[in-house]
Formats: structure tokens, C-alpha cells, sequence
């Protein structure tokens, strides 16, 4: 990867903030957006903006191809068996939250179990939460290692036969763990539950195949993968998302509407009803292309590399404490941290002066935080265009918080 030439695209990242150039390393939030992206949005609304699916004029034909187009583009990403298996939704949030209202209703019932794990960002945990209180279905929890992993023995133990749903991220946006979902699946399905994946963050920095996984569905977000905002996927199996109802309804998801009854679409538009995110869409295609020109293997060694030279560097600042697995080779690309005697935003706020943007709180994973014996903490995420540099700049402002906070107190 040539990670200069990567720069080059991304046009927020040449400018400086409070006097200095800025170091981003917040990724894990949201990504930048390559100029392909904005331009591809931009085109959409400057070139041929029109609604889908229901015009046959030229504008509407172009939108509808794009917005189709998108659709197969994310299919051959995380290699679906069709495009019917492909709903596009506002986010992960949406996605798992279609998930608990459709098939849980449906499915779960009184003293049905589901089970996730003390990792799970608030949006894989308050749908659940939401759903055991509406069925009476039981909430369990598989516990995690003292490094935050978690075992598949332990899985095993928690997952039984009255299980009906497992939910489980792929990457957590907290410590930086990478699950086996591959065999998570297989324990679910043997106990005869589905597997629920929230890839919030795999998707965008590993080639994902949902057929190799076998889960029964998958959500992902645009913003984190270097795609626009207000823009997600859910996919399903065919064989469960045809038996599952909408959760909305009105135009564009309806094939006829009577004066007492109406009938869907078939998939994948029964889920999307009103307008589409079409300009969305469009742009989480281009965001597909632009990763895939540079390879998601590509993507994922590098930075595996930059998370093992970032935890080299900070574990050497005194009074650092680091979450998560570390082993370098067990985690993602971000390092969660506090630094003794220092809150979090107080870091982020220094950091700040210094040009450098990282997270501060408690990351939408308030149960964590309490598994953590922590109120929040501070975390750097690093993506395609950051580099080691990048982290130097990190650790130079650790060290001065650390002096400033010395001299305060």
C-alpha cells in the first residue's frame, strides 16, 4: 500500500486544526471520504437526481440503475448469494434493530433464551434488551477473559438448546477483539439458533464472506468504510428474510394496497419502504470500489501493522493503561487507553490543541465500561490513511498531557 498516494484522496486530511496539521484518528466512529465518493454523490445530485424503481423517464432509469448497481456491488463485497439477500437501511443500528422487530416477534417467545456478550456496542444491546422484555425471552451474556476475549468454551456453556438468537460483533469498537464468528455460527446453529453479526467494524478493514461465516444475517455501516453517512446494509438469508414482515410500511415495499389488506414486495424491497437512500447507496458503491481497488487483505495487514507499532509506542509512556488483547495479532486497528490521574476528555482536549482527533467516553458501551471497572476512556482507531508518523504525532501527545496534567496538580 502506498499510503501517500492514498492521502492524496481524501482532502479532509489536508488542513490544519488548532494550528496544526491534523492527525484523525477517530475512524472507528466515522471514517473520511475519498474524493471518488464525494464526487459520485455529487454526480447523482447534479446529474440524473431522481426517484427509483417507479419512473420510466431517463433520470429515473440512471438513478435506478445506480442505486441497483450499488445493491450487486455490496453483494460481491461480503458475498451474498443474491441480491435479495442485500436490504440497504440507515445503519447497522437500523439493520439489528429490523432483526429484533421482525424475527424475534416472530420467533421468540417466553423463556427463549438470546445471547450476547458484555462487548456489544448499546445497538446490539438495547433491541434485545428491548425484545426479552416484549417475549419474555431470557438475556444472557457469554463472559469475557480477563485480556477481553472471549472463549469458545464458554460460548458453548452459554449457548443451549433454548437459545434462539445470538448476537455477537465481529470487531469490538472498544478493545479491539476479533471474534470467531466462523465458530460461534457453528455452536448456534448446532443448539438450533440463529447467528446475528453486527460487522460495524469488519467490514470495512477485512474481506468479509458470509457464506463462509454462515451467518444467518450481517450489518454493516457506510460511514465507517469510507462511505457516506445515513447508509447501511442488512443481509439475511433468503429462507429467513422471505418468512420475516416488514417493520415499515408505505410506498415503494407494496405490490397492492386494497382498502382493508395489502401485499408486499418480494425481496430485497419489502424492507425499504419509502424512498430509498438512493444517493446513499451510489455513494457506498463508490466506497466499495475504492476498497476493493486497494484490497481489503491489503487493508488488513496494514493495519494490524499499525496497531502492533502503536501498542509498542504507548505501552513505553508511563501511567499508560491499554484494553483489549495484547497480542497485536488478536486485535483490530485501534488502541483504547488511559493515562493515571487523567480523565478522558481532559486527553482528547489536549490531544485536540495538538491537531489530533481521537474519541473519549464510554463509546456506546456503557456495560463494558462497567466490566472495565472505568467511567471512560480514550481510544485512537487508525484506518488506510493513517500512518506510523500519525502515531508519533499520538504518543509525542501523550507525553505532553501527561507533563501538563503533572505541572496542574
Amino acid at each position: 500500500m502506498d499510503v501517500k498516494e492514498i492521502r492524496k484522496h481524501f482532502p479532509i486530511l489536508d488542513q490544519e486544526v488548532n494550528g496544526h496539521p491534523l492527525v484523525y484518528l477517530d475512524s472507528a466512529a466515522t471514517s473520511q471520504k475519498p474524493i471518488s465518493v464525494i464526487e459520485a454523490i455529487n454526480d447523482y445530485y447534479r446529474g440524473y437526481n431522481s426517484n427509483v424503481h417507479r419512473g420510466v423517464h431517463t433520470l429515473g432509469t440512471r438513478a435506478t440503475d445506480g442505486y441497483e448497481g450499488a445493491r450487486e456491488k455490496v453483494r460481491k463485497f461480503i458475498n451474498a448469494a443474491s441480491t435479495q439477500e442485500v436490504i440497504f437501511t440507515r445503519g447497522t443500528t437500523t439493520a439489528i434493530n429490523t432483526v429484533a422487530s421482525s424475527y424475534g416477534r416472530a420467533n421468540l417467545s417466553e423463556g427463549d433464551e438470546i445471547v450476547i456478550t458484555h462487548m456489544e456496542h448499546h445497538s446490539n444491546i438495547i433491541p434485545w434488551q428491548q425484545l426479552a422484555k416484549e417475549t419474555g425471552a431470557v438475556l444472557k451474556y457469554v463472559p469475557l477473559q480477563e485480556d477481553g476475549t472471549i472463549t469458545l468454551e464458554d460460548v458453548k456453556e452459554t449457548v443451549t438448546s433454548q437459545t434462539k438468537i445470538v448476537s455477537i460483533m465481529m470487531v469490538s469498537n472498544v478493545l479491539g477483539t476479533m471474534n470467531p464468528i466462523k465458530e460461534i455460527t457453528k455452536i448456534a446453529h448446532d443448539q438450533g439458533a440463529v447467528m446475528v453479526v453486527d460487522g460495524a467494524q469488519a467490514a470495512p478493514h477485512m474481506k468479509i464472506d458470509v457464506q463462509d461465516l454462515d451467518c444467518d444475517f450481517f450489518a454493516f455501516s457506510g460511514h465507517k468504510m469510507v462511505g457516506p453517512t445515513g447508509i447501511g446494509v442488512l443481509y439475511g438469508k433468503k429462507k429467513h428474510l422471505n418468512k420475516m414482515e416488514p417493520v415499515e410500511f408505505g410506498g415503494e415495499m407494496i405490490d397492492f394496497v386494497g382498502l382493508q389488506e395489502s401485499t408486499w414486495k418480494e425481496l430485497p424491497w419489502k424492507f425499504e419502504g419509502g424512498t430509498p437512500i438512493i444517493a446513499g447507496a451510489i455513494g457506498l458503491g463508490a466506497a466499495i470500489d475504492f476498497l476493493e481497488d486497494i484490497g481489503l487483505g491489503n487493508i488488513e495487514a496494514y493495519e494490524h501493522k499499525l496497531a502492533a507499532y502503536a501498542l509498542d509506542k504507548m505501552n513505553q509512556v508511563e501511567g499508560m493503561t491499554i484494553f483489549g488483547p495484547k497480542d497485536p495479532g488478536q486485535r483490530a486497528g485501534l488502541v483504547t487507553f488511559n493515562i493515571d490521574d487523567v480523565h478522558p476528555h481532559d486527553v482528547a482536549t489536549v490531544l485536540d490543541a495538538e491537531g489530533i482527533a481521537v474519541r473519549a467516553g464510554h463509546h456506546c458501551a456503557q456495560p463494558l465500561m462497567k466490566w472495565l471497572n472505568v467511567s471512560a476512556t480514550a481510544r485512537a482507531s487508525f484506518y488506510l490513511y493513517n500512518t506510523e508518523e500519525d502515531i508519533d504525532k499520538l504518543v509525542a501527545g501523550l507525553v505532553k498531557t501527561k507533563e501538563f496534567f503533572s505541572d496542574v496538580f
